[in-house]
């Protein structure tokens, strides 16, 4: 009777676990803007600026690995998509003022809003969700190990 109880509870514990790890899963927004698809050698730093932005998802591993990584990102109440780790998008943006809403799933949501100025000199931005919300920063350099990320696909 008590190995009964005793695989009851492993069962229980096993979904628990599993629901836990699979509910932190972002469902995908479909990007209104056109990607610059690019492949990965032709990638530097010289072909970047005058507009054409990379926007990059600078997950650290705790983010990474329970599946709360995947960035929503909005400019502009326009939908870029959605930036799984260690994905990058190019975009062509006119210079001026835009606001970006960007979204993960951590338990809650975590959403925040940031006002980015993009000019000539905008080349790189780094978007990586934190433990209470989410921070972009304008780096204009390539992320370490670049060859290790991939073009985010139009999902």
């Amino acid at each position: 009777m008590n190995q009964i109880y005793s695989m009851k509870y492993k069962c229980i514990l096993l979904f628990s676990i599993t629901l836990l790890l699979t509910s932190c899963a972002l469902k995908p927004i479909t990007s209104e803007f056109t990607f610059i698809k690019t492949d990965l050698e032709k990638v530097d730093l010289s072909t970047l600026g005058n507009g054409t932005v990379l926007i990059y998802n600078g997950a650290d591993i705790l983010h990474k690995m329970d599946n709360t990584a995947r960035l929503n990102i909005w400019i502009d109440n326009k939908s870029l998509g959605q930036i799984r780790p260690s994905e990058y998008v190019i975009i062509n943006l006119n210079d001026g003022k835009y606001l970006f809403n960007v979204l993960h799933l951590d338990l809650v949501k975590m959403k925040s809003t940031h006002d980015v100025l993009i000019d000539n000199e905008t080349k790189v931005i780094k978007i990586k969700p934190n433990l209470t919300s989410n921070k972009l920063t304008i780096t204009n350099e390539l992320p370490k190990r670049f060859e290790k990320f991939k073009y985010a696909e139009k999902r």
